[in-house]
């Protein structure tokens, strides 16, 4: 079973400032404590990340994210590959004085433990999956100063 979603989160910078900060790719680690391990160099299309996440659930998640299609200030498109499959899609715009970002996604848990709560328990599933988004914001905002 997928879990899809579908957040917008607003920003005191412009969409310019909002993507110089989102693509230091060089950072992440230092932003995201429960992104255990990350191998990207650049956000830039054709690039795939190895990811490693520990979220606040009982189990690790391992993938790969493919960067398909990167439109500068504008919008990312990327698949997801290994412990959870699916797409996810990055938008940037105008609001007022500030930006949003939009994030959408449909992911699916295909293997351990995550696969077993997403099929029993899929509240549950998706109260991980928007911790992560939730918490990864907030933690992007103080540290990124955005």
């Amino acid at each position: 079973m997928g879990v899809p979603s579908d957040r917008h989160y607003r920003f005191g910078v412009s969409r310019e400032e909002l993507w110089a900060a989102l693509t230091q790719v060089d950072r992440y680690r230092t932003w995201w404590p429960w992104l255990r391990s990350f191998d990207g160099h650049a956000f830039a299309a054709g690039e795939r990340w190895r990811c490693v996440v520990k979220p606040q659930l009982p189990y690790t998640l391992r993938f790969v994210i493919s960067l398909d299609d990167v439109d500068a200030v504008r919008s990312t498109r990327a698949r997801l590959t290994g412990d959870i499959d699916g797409w996810a899609e990055l938008t940037l715009g105008d609001d007022g004085s500030g930006s949003e970002l939009r994030l959408r996604s449909d992911l699916t848990a295909r293997s351990g433990l995550a696969r077993v709560v997403g099929a029993v328990a899929p509240p549950l599933a998706r109260a991980g999956h928007d911790w992560v988004l939730d918490n990864g914001i907030r933690q992007f905002r103080e540290a990124a100063g955005v």
